[in-house]
Parts: structure tokens; C-alpha cells; sequence
């Protein structure tokens, strides 16, 4: 349900598609993973996908572009518009595409961030189409829930990546020095283990 600006209630469960998952990453971690395009073509889309980001100006009234290629070689031209853009807790966008030459569909999706604690965040995506024929039209047309759920797995899988990139490797905190001795093995383990010579 939403509330319309009238403050009456407006039913939507019979049009609408609710996802949520959760990610043992940070909230701003995922909220730059679903807003910096270098990231979101990483994991945007069902598994077999691909994504090409046209354009995308995260902000209200800014358009995302992109279109997903299918695993069987079909184009999925996309366009969303951004109508609020609150850092980093909810993303609302006006969402049309569908198939290259088929039919499509149009929803307003609103994607929530909340922090579960320091270092959890729970993401919600909560679709609202026009009727419920539409959303039904959208599950069995596209698989859009599955879809949805394989979407929030890659991006889980992406969080990873994005989270082991800046962490510290192990080779940044060692110290070594090597150097190469014209002597036999056993001289020098005698020279490193013997105490007077190690004097």
C-alpha cells in the first residue's frame, strides 16, 4: 500500500512485486554498488545477463539508460527516470523497456537501504505497475521475480568483490628482503643458526 498525497490509502498488492535480501556489506558499500555505473554493470540482471549503461545521472529528474542482452542474444532496451534519490537510504525511479520489437512494460520501482547494523544492510526492491494484469503480464512474460532474486544474488556476489578490492591485501603488509650468496646451502644455514656466528 501507499498513501496518495489526498492522505487516503491506495491498494497495490495486487499489482505489485516486493523483493528483499540481505547483504553482509555496509549500506554505503551497496548504495554506491547500485549507483556508480562502473559497479551496477557488474551484476545488473538475471544470471546469464549482460549489461551496456548508456547513461546514468542518479539524481531526481536524471535518466538511466542501459539496455540488457539475454543469454539467447535478445535485446532489452531499458529507461528509467529518478524521481528522489535520498543518499543512502531509498532510490524511486519511473522504470519503461522490455524486449527489442516485443512488447514492454512500465513500473515505479522504489529500492530501500536499510542498515541492519554497522556492517548488514537489508535491500528492499518494491515495484508498483500500473494494474495487476501488467504485473502479471511482467512474471510470466519476463520472470520478473526470479529475475529479481538472481539480480539481488549477483549483486551480493559483486558486494564481495567490491569489498576483498579494498581490503588490504596480505602482500601490502609484508616486508621482504632477498639476495642471493655464492655459497652452498649449508654454510649458510649454519651461519643463520650457529650462535657464534651469529656474533
Amino acid at each position: 500500500m501507499k498513501q496518495r498525497e489526498n492522505n487516503t490509502i491506495e491498494e497495490t498488492a495486487d499489482r505489485e512485486i516486493v523483493i528483499t535480501r540481505n547483504f553482509d556489506a555496509p549500506r554505503e558499500l551497496v548504495w554506491q554498488a547500485m549507483t556508480d555505473p562502473r559497479h551496477v554493470v557488474h551484476w545488473w540482471g538475471p544470471r546469464g545477463f549482460t549489461t551496456t549503461i548508456e547513461k546514468m545521472d542518479v539524481r531526481p529528474g536524471g535518466v538511466w539508460k542501459h539496455t540488457m542482452r539475454g543469454s539467447d542474444g535478445a535485446n532489452y532496451p531499458n529507461k528509467s527516470i529518478f524521481k528522489e534519490v535520498v543518499k543512502p537510504e531509498r532510490i524511486v525511479y519511473c522504470h519503461g523497456g522490455g524486449r527489442e520489437g516485443g512488447p514492454g512494460a512500465s513500473f515505479v520501482a522504489t529500492w530501500t537501504f536499510d542498515a541492519v547494523d554497522d556492517d548488514k544492510t537489508r535491500v528492499t526492491i518494491h515495484m508498483v505497475f500500473p494494474s495487476g494484469a501488467e504485473r502479471d503480464f511482467v512474471v510470466k512474460e519476463f520472470g520478473a521475480i526470479e529475475g529479481g532474486k538472481q539480480t539481488l544474488e549477483r549483486l551480493g556476489e559483486h558486494l564481495v568483490d567490491m569489498a576483498t578490492a579494498t581490503a588490504p591485501e596480505k602482500a601490502d603488509r609484508d616486508f621482504v628482503i632477498s639476495r642471493v650468496f655464492a655459497a652452498p646451502r649449508e654454510l649458510l644455514w649454519k651461519a643463520w643458526t650457529d650462535a657464534k656466528h651469529l656474533a
